[in-house]
């Protein structure tokens, strides 16, 4: 179990990963630029906030998926595992705004029929969301981890998002929802295929 004292350590290792100083002097530096004074009351610890607030939201650059993949359980299943509906948020990488949605991931178990903690994949999402991030890299990169680490038979990754960089600037359409997948081995038969999506979209 995950304590506050666990989060609080991780935290400090994050920080000492990320130039703090570096950011807010960047971020001080678009206030005057976009013509505010940094130095306003409102504004005075926007710079420290702003570079802490990057440093969680970028905390996966900082993580491997091997640090939440390497423990397995031997269970002997060899049907379908789907985690659904995970909430994320992540960074879009050419505007730097959020998008944010839900991942689904599956996968049939290796051939020995380990598996990992149903938790492990929540977190595997948030290692990769929590980076600079395109939905299609994002997509891809979660389903190769868990080939690399689970050996699974098979495995599906959807994803579905509403990017801010659509809803707030550019075309501006709130509500817009965009969907990638990635599918590995035996989830790539129509019929296994279409089990997951089923179970994915039958909401």
């Amino acid at each position: 179990m995950v304590t506050a004292y666990d989060d609080e350590i991780a935290e400090l290792e994050i920080d000492a990963t990320v130039d703090l100083a570096r950011i807010e002097k960047a971020v001080r530096e678009i206030l005057v630029a976009v013509g505010e004074d940094p130095d306003r009351d409102g504004l005075v610890e926007t710079p420290r906030r702003v570079a802490k607030a990057y440093a969680e939201m970028f905390a996966g650059l900082h993580q491997e998926p091997a640090e939440v993949l390497a423990v397995t359980f031997d269970i002997d299943h060899e049907e379908l595992v789907l985690v659904k509906d995970i909430p994320f948020y992540s960074t879009c990488e050419h505007h730097l705004v959020p998008f944010h949605g839900l991942a689904h991931i599956g996968y049939i178990p290796s051939a020995d029929g380990k598996v990992t903690g149903l938790s492990k994949l929540a977190r595997l999402v948030e290692i990769y969301a929590r980076r600079p991030q395109v939905q299609e890299r994002l997509t891809t990169q979660i389903v190769e981890a868990l080939e690399e680490h689970l050996d699974p038979r098979g495995a599906i990754v959807v994803i579905e998002c509403e990017h801010m960089c659509m809803s707030m600037r550019g075309v501006r359409k709130p509500g817009a929802k965009t969907v990638t997948s990635a599918v590995r081995g035996q989830l790539r038969q129509q019929a296994t295929r279409a089990e997951a999506m089923s179970l994915i979209l039958g909401r």
